[in-house]
């Protein structure tokens, strides 16, 4: 399975969750930001890529929804809903990211 995660920056909270999850399973996985200066900033290709996309908040799906509608027929778009308020590989994100993906898709726990 392939996997994409949004943030806003592409910084902290979706490349947590790449490093995180990267491999496991064997799904591949990717990360990216929304907005203009995200350090890896989300294309067409990366949605096309992705079976399932994983949104930190809301306002991360909403951009997705409105400017690749038509990209994102046959996907997945689940947001986390994991607030901006955690640094890069922070014990307490990676513990929510695994809490909520094991709630919403498969167990992570392992991870």
């Amino acid at each position: 399975m392939q996997i994409l995660f949004l943030c806003s920056k592409n910084k902290q909270r979706s490349l947590t969750a790449e490093k995180l999850f990267d491999g496991y399973r064997n799904h591949r996985v990717r990360s990216a930001g929304t907005e203009t200066n995200a350090r890896i900033k989300v294309t067409a290709g990366d949605i096309a890529w992705a079976d399932i996309i994983f949104c930190m908040e809301q306002k991360h799906a909403r951009r997705i929804r409105e400017k690749y509608a038509d990209k994102l027929k046959d996907k997945k778009l689940i947001c986390l809903n994991i607030p901006d308020k955690f640094a890069f590989m922070d014990e307490k994100l990676q513990s929510l990211l695994k809490e909520r993906l094991n709630s919403v898709f498969i167990n992570f726990q392992a991870a």
